[in-house]
């Protein structure tokens, strides 16, 4: 598999230059100078405990006023302006979020712009999304925001949640999407009786370098939003918490060992959705997540939270940071094969391409094989795997990006289906088969197997059969960064490897160790 020069957003494996890899939107790193190191530990020992203790009290004091205000409110009575006394409790625990702020360091919170009322703006819109921080505009504003159903069991934080009439998900119901795309629409479609509703559209936490896909459900109602957008200016950002960096709890001491921390919340002019942007939400949301960047002064991305669970999936085979697949697990979405199905397809296109064996196709064959009409994402899918330029591809490379992309982490069963497709009668793979096999299961265009081969082989038959593979790998669990990725890997795509996973979701990193013999890089494919 090699990237054609008419690969969207792409350049060919070989001699053109190519240039820096982008930085990934679901890492963070944090280096820290000799001085900083001795603030840290300083701060430890002195302001942190003290922080913390002050924080917890806080959101404690404001427990019980939550709980008196939420007892025996229903539907009806939310939906109507606030009594007197329950505007009292309002402004008081708004003041006690904010002294919980105060405490962690974040002494004064710069507001700029209006917040539009429920009535013009029913749902605002917020990115980047990049900690649990971004809790402060939340705690400012009182709005409703999306919420796993189980978080109104959790102590204390459960009642605090509960106060704002959140919208919640369930995890158990497989209808819960749906039902809570109606709730949202229910509410931003009731002329402003209902608070407004705070949504994070991109659906996960970036690094804040750019802005990712948004999802639709915030656009769906086709009202007015308002854009609301971040930003947090310190010299040192010990406030992201995304997929691969510090955890949860390493960024809440960092940062509670800050003297000082900022936060910028900027309400942008309610954005009202033209009539084609009522009907196509998917339109709607790009619109508004390019004046969103515009005033962050990011670029944006079509990559989405999909796309971090491919990259970041944990199994024997981890994805260079600048793989092809996403580029293809993108065009996927946008040639229309639903996730829900996408074994059912895989196993359908998997079984035509065994009949077929060897045989390459054109983009009109390819058209009929996937049975889509040609199109620009259909071509720019076909150029992925056009690896002479020559309008001919193997299809038996689809299949085995497709299952990459259909089960990220499940490695041997990609590669068993591989093996089915590249074996001889007597069931063998050669090493230039296996070389193809792994280059396409891994989205590059060059990669050196013979290291790996030979270890599998070791009779030195000059072919391997995928039981004596199997064998091997589970011997060898980790046989990819033992004999497949090159220690310089981790330098040139600027990440750091950790084994950890942090609590919220986070999957361990895709990137190799720098350790063991210096073997020759992958040849990436991507700028």
């Amino acid at each position: 598999m090699k990237l054609s020069s008419r690969g969207r957003g792409c350049c060919a494996g070989g001699s053109r230059e190519r240039g820096p890899p982008p930085r990934s939107p679901f890492v963070h790193q944090l280096r820290f100078s000799p001085l900083e190191k001795a603030k840290i530990a300083f701060m430890t020992l002195t302001l942190f405990p003290i922080r913390l203790f002050f924080a917890a009290f806080m959101m404690l004091l404001a427990w019980p006023f939550a709980f008196i205000a939420s007892m025996g409110s229903d539907e009806q009575e939310l939906e109507k302006p606030l009594s007197w006394w329950r505007k009292i409790v309002d402004v008081l625990l708004k003041a006690i979020m904010r002294m919980m702020w105060l405490a962690g360091g974040f002494h004064w919170i710069n507001v700029k712009g209006r917040r539009a009322l429920p009535a013009e703006a029913a749902i605002l819109t917020v990115a980047p999304h990049s900690s649990y921080f971004d809790a402060i505009p939340v705690t400012m504003t009182f709005a409703s925001i999306v919420m796993k159903a189980e978080s109104k069991d959790i102590p204390v934080w459960g009642t605090l949640i509960k106060y704002i009439r959140p919208v919640f998900v369930s995890r158990a119901d497989q209808d819960s999407r749906r039902k809570t795309v109606e709730e949202i629409k229910r509410r931003a479609q009731s002329g402003g009786k209902w608070p407004q509703i705070m949504i994070f559209p991109e659906g996960t936490c970036t690094n804040r370098s750019c802005l990712i896909t948004f999802k639709p459900g915030a656009f769906i109602p086709g009202v007015p939003v308002q854009p609301v957008v971040l930003r947090y200016p310190n010299k040192l950002d010990t406030i992201t918490w995304t997929w691969q960096g510090p955890g949860a709890f390493e960024i809440l001491w960092l940062t509670l060992c800050q003297i000082h921390n900022s936060v910028e919340i900027e309400f942008l002019p309610v954005y009202i959705p033209s009539e084609e942007e009522r009907k196509n939400p998917v339109l709607y949301a790009n619109n508004v997540r390019r004046v969103m960047a515009e005033a962050l002064g990011v670029s944006v991305t079509d990559y989405t939270f999909e796309d971090c669970q491919l990259a970041l999936a944990e199994g024997q085979l981890r994805l260079p940071s600048d793989t092809c697949l996403l580029e293809f697990a993108k065009l996927v979405r946008s040639l229309g094969l639903k996730p829900e199905t996408l074994e059912d397809d895989l196993d359908k296109y998997a079984a035509s391409a065994m009949k077929m064996k060897k045989e390459k196709v054109d983009l009109k064959q390819f058209s009929a094989y996937l049975e889509f009409p040609v199109s620009q994402t259909l071509e720019s899918m076909f150029a992925l795997f056009d690896e002479n330029e020559d309008g001919v591809i193997d299809i038996r490379e689809f299949v085995i990006a497709l299952s990459v992309v259909c089960k990220p982490s499940r490695t041997l069963e990609t590669i068993q289906l591989a093996f089915q497709l590249y074996q001889s009668e007597g069931g063998t793979v050669t090493e230039e088969d296996l070389a193809c096999i792994l280059k396409t299961a891994m989205g590059v265009s060059q990669i050196d197997v013979t290291h790996l081969f030979r270890a599998v082989d070791e009779e030195e038959k000059g072919k391997i059969t995928y039981d004596d593979f199997y064998t091997f790998a589970m011997l060898h669990p980790h046989f990819a960064e033992d004999y497949l990725y090159a220690d310089q890997m981790g330098a040139e795509s600027g990440l750091e490897t950790s084994s950890l996973s942090a609590p919220n979701g986070i999957c361990t990193d895709f990137s190799p160790d720098n350790s063991g013999e210096r073997r020759k890089p992958l040849q990436k494919k991507l700028n």
